[in-house]
C-alpha cells in the first residue's frame, strides 16, 4: 500500500461505526475541487436517511480518496480522508448528531410501529429511547477507499458514478481534469460571486456563469454558451496556456469593477443568464461613466417591466419586447449580441440626457 508508483486502487475499507466517522470529521476534506456542492439536500431528505438506518435498509456505498498510505500530490488539504461520492449523506448524518435536523413527523419505527418518534433528535434518542440511537451509533456504513497519485482516474471515478444523477454542465466540468476547470474555478471564487450575486450556486450555476465570462474573453467577443460550447472550450483552452491565463486576468479585471458597481446580493443578479451580457457591457464602457452604470441598469429594468404591463401597440416599446424576446435564449449569440446592442444604445441616449427623458 506504500508503493509509491501505485497509480489507482480501490478497495471496501474495514467497517467503522458512525460514531467514528463523526469524531473524526474534520479529517474529512469535503470540498475537493471535483465535488459537488453540498446542501442540495432538504432537511426532510436527511432526515429520510436517518430513517432508513435505523429501519435497517440498505444505504448506498460511500467513495473517500484514502491518503493514509502515505503522501500523496493530491492531497491539497493535508487530511486522510477527501470525499468523493456521498457527500450528502455524511452530511445528513452528521447534521442529525448535531441536532440540526430531526426525524419526519411520519418517521415509523418498523421493529415496534407503537413508539411515537416522530420529530425526535438525536439528543432525546439518547436520552429516552437509546437502543434505537445506538442503531445510529453503531452502523457500520460502508465506505470504498480509493488510492491514487494522479487526479484523472478520482475524476473520472466521480463523473462515472454521477453518471445517472443528471450532473449539470458546470458539475461535469468542474470534474475535468487541466488548466481549464482551474481557470473557471479561479474565476469563480472572486469576492464578486461570493458577494454580489443573488442568484443560487448549488448546482454550479457560479461555474457555469464563470465559464460564460472566460470564453468571452478567450474568445475576445460574445459567443454562444451552450453547454456543447463550453465543454469543448473546456478542452481546448487547456491546451493554450498564455490565452487561458491572459482571459483570467482580464475577467478578474474586469470583475473588480463589477463588485464596486452592484450592490451585495444584488436584485439585478437574481438570474445568471443575464451576467455574461452585464459582464460584457460594462467591459466597453469608459470608466468615467462606470458610476452611471447601476442605476441605468435599474430604470431599464423599470422600463422593462412596465412595458409587459401596457396595453395597445401604440403604446409598446418595441426594443424592450426585442431585449425580453432575446432573454428567452440566453446562451444563444443572437440572444447576446441582441442584448449588447439594445442596453448600449439605450445606456447612451440615458446618459447624454440623464434624469431628463425616459430610457
Amino acid at each position: 500500500m506504500r508503493d509509491k508508483k501505485l497509480e489507482f486502487k480501490i478497495q471496501l475499507m474495514e467497517p467503522k461505526p458512525l460514531t467514528w466517522w463523526r469524531t473524526r470529521r474534520k479529517k474529512i476534506d469535503m470540498e475537493p475541487p471535483y465535488q459537488r456542492r453540498g446542501r442540495l439536500w432538504s432537511d426532510t431528505d436527511k432526515a429520510y436517511l436517518i430513517d432508513s438506518i435505523l429501519n435497517g435498509y440498505d444505504v448506498p456505498k460511500l467513495y473517500m480518496a484514502d491518503f493514509t498510505w502515505g503522501e500523496s500530490p493530491l492531497n491539497r488539504s493535508r487530511l486522510p480522508y477527501a470525499i468523493i461520492d456521498g457527500k450528502q449523506r455524511l452530511e445528513a448524518i452528521f447534521d442529525f448528531f448535531d441536532g440540526s435536523i430531526v426525524l419526519n413527523d411520519d418517521f415509523v419505527y418498523l421493529a415496534d410501529p407503537t413508539l411515537q418518534l416522530g420529530g425526535l433528535g438525536y439528543r432525546d434518542l439518547v436520552e429516552n429511547h437509546y437502543e434505537i440511537a445506538e442503531i445510529l451509533e453503531t452502523f457500520p456504513l460502508a465506505i470504498v477507499g480509493v488510492v491514487a497519485n494522479s487526479d484523472d482516474p478520482i475524476n473520472e471515478l466521480f463523473v462515472r458514478l454521477n453518471r445517472s444523477k443528471s450532473l449539470t454542465g458546470a458539475e461535469i466540468r468542474n470534474a475535468m481534469v487541466g488548466k481549464a476547470p482551474q481557470a473557471i474555478r479561479e474565476v469563480a471564487r472572486h469576492d464578486f460571486f461570493q458577494t454580489n450575486i443573488a442568484f443560487s450556486v448549488k448546482r454550479g450555476a457560479d461555474l457555469n456563469a464563470a465559464a460564460k465570462l472566460l470564453i468571452f474573453e478567450y474568445e475576445e467577443n460574445p459567443v454562444e454558451t451552450k453547454k456543447k460550447t463550453l465543454d469543448g472550450f473546456a478542452k481546448i483552452a487547456a491546451t493554450q496556456r498564455s490565452q487561458l491565463e491572459l482571459a483570467v486576468r482580464r475577467v478578474i479585471e474586469v470583475l473588480e469593477e463589477m463588485s464596486q458597481i452592484f450592490l451585495p446580493r444584488d436584485k439585478l443578479l437574481t438570474n445568471a443568464g443575464i451576467l455574461p451580457v452585464y459582464y460584457w457591457f460594462i467591459k466597453k464602457q469608459d470608466e468615467a461613466d462606470f458610476h452611471l452604470i447601476r442605476e441605468f441598469l435599474v430604470k431599464f429594468e423599470e422600463s422593462r417591466s412596465e412595458n409587459r404591463e401596457r396595453n395597445g401597440d401604440e403604446l409598446l416599446d418595441r426594443a424592450l419586447i426585442e431585449f425580453d424576446n432575446f432573454n428567452r435564449s440566453t446562451n444563444d449569440l443572437q440572444s447576446h449580441v441582441g442584448r449588447l446592442r439594445i442596453l448600449e444604445e439605450r445606456f447612451l441616449s440615458w446618459s447624454k440626457a440623464r434624469g431628463r427623458r425616459r430610457i
